[in-house]
């Protein structure tokens, strides 16, 4: 079942979304060769509780972190650590929190220093992606027109889609139905309805789709060790189109 939220549940997730942006600009600033994914977790961990928030991921499933950090190859579930960011590395930077019972989620990938052109074209289709979703999210709209946006932006630049891998419903809980392929048919699947709220999580990968697991469970990479990249928003079907809860934008105001 896809749950509606009413008004007042959406200005709840507004404000975790909000609190969410506002963590990934503290981290996103902090990002340089030389810093350790475990000193942005550090970063994220306390801006969000020290603004009345609890971070979604720790302690979720036995996940130990409050950010994603994955780096290069790795393509989600990163766990943060020792290591430390190398001028032309990528960084994905995944973080949720919870305030007032409800969630927010969004995730950017970063570049650490100067890196290639090709990098850089990467990231450009992985932002592409998502705001190719998102322009699909009114009412009426079938969930498979932002599923099939995403892969077709994609594939038209010569990169794949992570098939294993999706978007998701969220509210209370961090995932909620329905689950958001990042690939599949336009005018498929459910009608999208106001209330509703999607965490749109595109991960592109410059080779192929296929993805392998570590060994510590979690962190994700590319079955041929190419380049990865994620991006993430928590989005609300609202009655004139679509509201994006976890926009950095919005920070400033």
């Amino acid at each position: 079942m896809i749950i509606r939220k009413s008004e007042r549940q959406l200005n709840k997730m507004r404000k975790a979304g909000r609190l969410v942006a506002e963590t990934l600009l503290q981290v996103i600033e902090r990002i340089e060769p030389g810093i350790t994914t475990g000193q942005l977790d550090s970063i994220a961990e306390r801006y969000i509780r020290c603004r009345g928030g609890t971070p979604s991921f720790k302690g979720y499933r036995g996940f130990p972190a409050t950010l994603c950090t994955s780096v290069n190859s790795e393509v989600v579930h990163g766990i943060p650590g020792t290591r430390r960011l190398k001028d032309g590395d990528v960084i994905s930077i995944d973080v949720g929190a919870v305030v007032d019972g409800y969630h927010g989620d969004s995730a950017v990938t970063v570049e650490v220093g100067d890196v290639s052109d090709e990098t850089e074209d990467l990231l450009e289709v992985g932002r592409g992606a998502l705001s190719a979703g998102i322009e699909k999210v009114r009412p009426g709209a079938y969930l498979g027109d932002v599923s099939h946006a995403i892969q077709a932006f994609v594939q038209h630049k010569g990169y794949s889609v992570v098939r294993a891998y999706a978007g998701h419903g969220i509210g209370r809980d961090m995932h909620e139905a329905p689950e958001i392929p990042n690939y599949g048919r336009a005018g498929q699947g459910p009608r999208l309805k106001t209330g509703m709220v999607l965490a749109i999580e595109p991960m592109v990968n410059r080779g192929t789709h296929e993805v392998k697991t570590a060994p510590d469970g979690w962190t994700v990479h590319t079955a041929d060790g190419e380049l990865s990249v994620h991006f993430e928003h928590t989005v609300a079907v609202v009655e004139d189109g679509y509201e994006v809860l976890t926009c950095r934008c919005l920070c400033s105001e």
